[in-house]
């Protein structure tokens, strides 16, 4: 498929017609967006604006939003704006509404055949599943030390997705003499042909052995063998060479507006 094509798949079985991302999430369709809206420590935002979407229409929408989402009393929430999204504006309109972005990631889409072949792991590193809350626990551990952030929020959304949906989340620990090295989880979206693949870390002390090569290729197996033809990645500036180099297509860019409600 020509690059073009591929997007266009993306937007309407990933974006359009998108899923929720755990249980007591909820998708729907509000006017010319498709939005999720669940508990304060899920995802929230809006995943998809209809690509007629003019500088009014975008106005409205982004009022309309806040409105929905402050409303219910959440945190914060994010609309995740992609570079073909129009207008070619609606950047700039959602900054002047309050709107916050974050630094921008590369979305970059493979086939999943080429990437299944094995990669060995350094010596005395070893690959485990996350099944319970104490692997979730490990792999929230191995987020924080590889990002430097809080990864209380990854915890529950992990713990939640095991326990409502294992069958479409799959989630990784790499342990280094029992601590907790790099990790990784992919989403499985049944009924569209991507996987897509998050949070991909390593510490800094492990980074360049071949880690994150490694959870790409045993997670491409396991999408192989349920029959996924893509993989999806929202890379960072980070790991998008090392994407690249495994095959990966850039498609184009994501940015990340987020909106805090004041007070």
């Amino acid at each position: 498929m020509l690059p073009t094509e591929t997007r266009d798949l993306f937007d309407r079985e990933m974006r359009e017609h998108c899923r929720p991302d755990g249980p007591g999430v909820r998708v729907e369709r509000a006017g010319p967006v498709v939005r999720r809206t669940g508990g304060p420590d899920d995802w929230n935002g809006v995943v998809w604006s209809d690509p007629g979407l003019d500088a009014t229409g975008a106005d409205a929408a982004i009022e309309a939003q806040i409105a929905h989402y402050t409303a219910r009393g959440l945190p914060d929430f994010e609309w995740k704006l992609y570079s073909h999204d129009r207008p070619a504006d609606l950047g700039d309109r959602l900054r002047a509404a309050g709107f916050v972005p974050d630094p921008p990631e590369t979305l970059l889409v493979a086939p999943v055949a080429p990437l299944t072949r094995p990669v060995a792991l350094p010596e005395g590193v070893t690959l485990h599943p996350v099944t319970d809350a104490a692997g979730a626990e490990l792999m929230a551990l191995a987020h924080e030390r590889a990002f430097g952030t809080d990864g209380s929020r990854l915890l529950h959304q992990v713990v939640k997705r095991l326990e409502a949906a294992p069958e479409d989340f799959v989630a990784l620990v790499a342990l280094a003499d029992g601590e907790p090295v790099s990790s990784a989880r992919m989403e499985l979206c049944p009924g569209t042909g991507f996987a897509g693949l998050w949070g991909g870390g390593t510490v800094a002390g492990w980074r360049g052995r071949g880690l994150y090569r490694a959870l790409v290729a045993h997670r491409a197996r396991i999408a192989a063998e349920r029959g996924y033809r893509f993989l999806q990645v929202d890379a960072t500036d980070m790991s998008a060479p090392i994407l690249a180099r495994l095959g990966f297509t850039a498609l184009g860019t994501t940015t990340p507006y987020v909106y805090r409600p004041v007070g």
